[in-house]
């Protein structure tokens, strides 16, 4: 799933070992996500979207057939 996890993560000056323990995770969790090699859970999208104070939707992109939205079509 795309993501701006990463650029979020170095605009606020943490690492990935910080920001794992930040919403519970293991470093590698953090780093899987930033390649987009891991779809996180929900409840870890949750986590990252209230530690950066945004939505969920502007952190990941989920690309629903291929736009980024799904409007049933």
């Amino acid at each position: 799933m795309k993501n701006d996890l990463r650029e979020r993560r170095e605009t606020h000056a943490l690492s990935q070992a910080d920001l794992a323990a930040a919403v519970d995770v293991t470093r590698q969790t953090i780093n899987a996500v930033e390649r987009e090699r891991y779809d996180p859970s929900i409840e870890l999208v949750f986590k990252l979207a209230a530690h950066f104070d945004c939505r969920i939707e502007d952190l990941f992109d989920p690309e629903l057939n291929g736009t980024g939205t799904d409007h049933g079509n």
